[in-house]
C-alpha cells in the first residue's frame, strides 16, 4: 500500500490497481522540469484550445488567415513576431480563387509561402479525423485554424443535450492539443448576437464550448469603425484585454508598438466610454502626460484652465481620473500602471 502512496511511478506491486495507474505525489512533482507556455501569437493566443469569438463579417477570419501566413513563414500579424511552425488552416467558408486573393492581398502580392497548407473542404462529418491526420504528420509545436466551427458542428447525439455535444466538442479539439505540446487548435466562432457583462457569455452555444477551451479570445469592433479590442482569459494565459485597429479593410494590428501600449490604450478607451467629446479628450490627454494639472491638460488640449478643472473636479468624483494631490490628476490606477511598461512612461506617484 505505500508504494502505492508514496512511489506512483512504480507499479509493479502485485496489490496495486490499475485505476490508480496515474497517480502522482508531490515529490514527483516537485522535481519536473515543464516547458514554459508556448504561444502562437505571443501574450494573446497560447497553446491548447482556442476560442475566437466575434460577430459575423467582422473580420476574424482576416486575422486567423494573417495568423496563419505568419506562423508558416515566421512572420508578423498584428504587429507581433509569430513563431514558425507547422500550420493547417480549415477555411472552410472559402474557395482557392478567395484565399489566392485574400493571401495576396496581406502580402501585398509577395510570393504565398511554401509551406502555407490549408484546406477549403472536408469530408461529411470527419473534420476531427482530419486535423488528428495532420497532427500526426507534423513535428510539435504546430498551429490548426478551424475556421468555422459552425460549418462543421455535428448535430447532439440520441439522448444527448445541446450542452453536452458542445462540451464533447470542445474537449475533442482540447485532445488534439493536450496531444501535441505547444500545439495550437485555434476555432473560428461566431458570438451571441447580444451584449454580455462577461465577454465569456458571448460565446455562442451553450457553456459547454467555453467550458471545454483552453482559452478564449473575443474578437470586438462597431459596424463601420476601425478601432476595436481584443479581449482574452483563460486557464493559464494572463486576462488581457488590448486595443487593435481594422485598417482598409483587412489588416488587423495592435493601437500601439507593443501588447503594454495596446492594453493602455484599451484602458483609456474604457476610461473615456460614455463620455462626451470634451470629457473623453480629457481622459485621453491625462492619460498621455501620466500626471497632469489643469494647466498641463488645457495647454496640451488648447482650452481655458477654468473649463478643464471644471472637468477635471467631475471626472475625479466620478472615478474615471485619480486625484493625486490639489491640483493634480493621474489616469485610473490600472491604466498608470501600465504606463510605466511604455517607452518614455512616467513612475505613478508614490
Amino acid at each position: 500500500m505505500s508504494g502505492i502512496l508514496y512511489d506512483p511511478i512504480d507499479h509493479g506491486t502485485p496489490d496495486s490497481s490499475p485505476l490508480l495507474a496515474g497517480l502522482r505525489s508531490g515529490a514527483w512533482l516537485d522535481v519536473q522540469d515543464f516547458p514554459p507556455l508556448c504561444y502562437a501569437v505571443p501574450g494573446i493566443i497560447p497553446e491548447g484550445s482556442v476560442l475566437l469569438v466575434g460577430p459575423p463579417k467582422i473580420g476574424k477570419s482576416w486575422l486567423v488567415l494573417t495568423v496563419a501566413l505568419a506562423a508558416s513563414d515566421g512572420g508578423k500579424a498584428l504587429g507581433l513576431d509569430i513563431p514558425k511552425r507547422p500550420t493547417l488552416y480549415l477555411a472552410l467558408e472559402d474557395g482557392d480563387r478567395r484565399m489566392q486573393d485574400r493571401c495576396r492581398r496581406l502580402l501585398h502580392s509577395q510570393p504565398i509561402p511554401r509551406s502555407f497548407q490549408y484546406l477549403t473542404r472536408v469530408d461529411h462529418g470527419r473534420v476531427l479525423d482530419t486535423v488528428a491526420a495532420w497532427l500526426d504528420l507534423q513535428a510539435d509545436p504546430a498551429l490548426v485554424i478551424l475556421d468555422t466551427l459552425g460549418k462543421v458542428m455535428p448535430p447532439a447525439l440520441n439522448g444527448e443535450s445541446a450542452y453536452q455535444r458542445d462540451y464533447r466538442v470542445g474537449s475533442y479539439l482540447k485532445q488534439f492539443a493536450d496531444d501535441h505540446p505547444g500545439t495550437t487548435v485555434l476555432v473560428n466562432h461566431h458570438d451571441r448576437k447580444a451584449d454580455a457583462d462577461d465577454f465569456v457569455d458571448s460565446v455562442s452555444g451553450t457553456h459547454g464550448l467555453a467550458g471545454a477551451a483552453d482559452t478564449i479570445v473575443v474578437l470586438t469592433r462597431p459596424r463601420l469603425q476601425d478601432d476595436g479590442l481584443v479581449k482574452v482569459t483563460g486557464r493559464d494565459v494572463p486576462e488581457g484585454e488590448y486595443a487593435v485597429r481594422f485598417q482598409g479593410g483587412y489588416h488587423w494590428a495592435l493601437n500601439g508598438d507593443s501588447l503594454a501600449a495596446a492594453a493602455a490604450a484599451a484602458q483609456s478607451t474604457r476610461a473615456a466610454a460614455g463620455l462626451g467629446d470634451r470629457a473623453a479628450d480629457i481622459v485621453q490627454a491625462v492619460a498621455q502626460l501620466g500626471l497632469a494639472s489643469p494647466a498641463d491638460v488645457a495647454d496640451l488640449l488648447s482650452m481655458e484652465p477654468v473649463g478643464v478643472r471644471v472637468y477635471l473636479t467631475r471626472l475625479a468624483d466620478s472615478g474615471r481620473l485619480i486625484r493625486v494631490k490639489r491640483g493634480v490628476y493621474a489616469p485610473h490606477p490600472l491604466l498608470q500602471a501600465l504606463r510605466v511598461l511604455l517607452p518614455g512612461g512616467r513612475t505613478p506617484p508614490t
